[in-house]
């Protein structure tokens, strides 16, 4: 079977659900814009060292899945959506990495190759909660992708500033 059907050449693409639209609706640039992080999450994911962190980004890529699957329906529930318990997760997450990184104030990021991937991946996500929200304006989106989303970038950014700080390589921006 071939990956190319040339369905999409008019520029609409199907949903899951079955539903034709255009290629620039609003459902496929958030759910796009998550695509794109998750391929920079897998850049992230080989550039790190350390183990712990590499399998943390895989879960991540593998929650993206159901998220993006979750958006790309517009009709029907998909039938493995966002729960509050990745939500939860995500959010002991941020709190566990809190604990071992001691922030002074506004940080300037990208200081270590690691965190500078990790700091390009917050940034996706920013971009792609801002798309979900703007989705969620005119049709109906889980609560549980927005919270998600959200506490992904927090993590992402503790991540890199942990990073950071284990090189001794924390760039704080200078209040004048």
């Amino acid at each position: 079977m071939s990956i190319t059907t040339a369905r999409g050449d008019s520029g609409n693409t199907t949903l899951l659900t079955g539903e034709r639209v255009r290629k620039d609706d609003l459902r496929v640039e958030a759910y796009g814009t998550l695509d794109e992080l998750d391929a920079h999450l897998g850049e992230a994911r080989q550039a790190v060292s350390e183990e712990n962190v590499r399998q943390i980004l895989l879960e991540i890529q593998q929650d993206l899945f159901r998220l993006m699957g979750e958006l790309a329906c517009k009709s029907k529930s998909y039938a493995h959506p966002v729960t509050e318990e990745e939500v939860n997760k995500l959010t002991d997450r941020v709190r566990e990495w809190e604990q071992k990184v001691h922030l002074e104030g506004l940080v300037i990021p990208g200081n270590t190759p690691q965190s500078a991937k990790l700091d390009v991946c917050r940034t996706i996500t920013r971009r792609a909660e801002r798309r979900i929200v703007t989705l969620s304006q005119s049709e109906p989106v889980s609560d549980f992708i927005l919270q998600y989303i959200n506490r992904l970038s927090d993590l992402l950014f503790i991540l890199a500033r942990w990073f950071e700080q284990k090189e001794g390589a924390i760039l704080y921006a200078k209040n004048k």
